[in-house]
């Protein structure tokens, strides 16, 4: 048997012309502050968090988190184009359904130049 999965926020900021918006770590931080505020769930309860983005450095999750605040977690960062927000949130739904985690976040972002 599965663990019952539900989405509990979102977060989303405007679509912008390249080179027009905030850096990848600030939009990052953002959305997720927005799906914290939309979920009614404090940051602390998350045990993994699962980042999509495609341009931007090796450890962008991580960046874009330490701006939300530092709580110890695994960032897994997913970078699969055109299916990097779907694997991500595949995953965390992966991590709740199985159990391994019960509170799971997924968010991603990108920035083009």
């Amino acid at each position: 048997m599965t663990n019952r999965v539900v989405v509990a926020g979102v977060g989303m900021l405007p679509f912008v012309k390249p080179g027009a918006s905030a850096t990848y770590d600030e939009m990052g931080a953002e959305a997720v502050r927005q799906a914290l505020a939309d979920s009614w769930l404090s940051y602390e309860i998350f045990e993994q968090a699962y980042v999509g983005w495609v341009y931007g450095d090796s450890t962008a999750g991580q960046a874009a988190l330490y701006k939300v605040g530092l709580t110890g977690i695994p960032v897994v960062n997913v970078n699969n184009n055109c299916s990097t927000g779907s694997s991500a949130l595949y995953l965390a739904r992966l991590a709740i359904a199985s159990g391994a985690a019960e509170c799971a976040l997924a968010f991603g972002f990108e920035q083009m130049t």
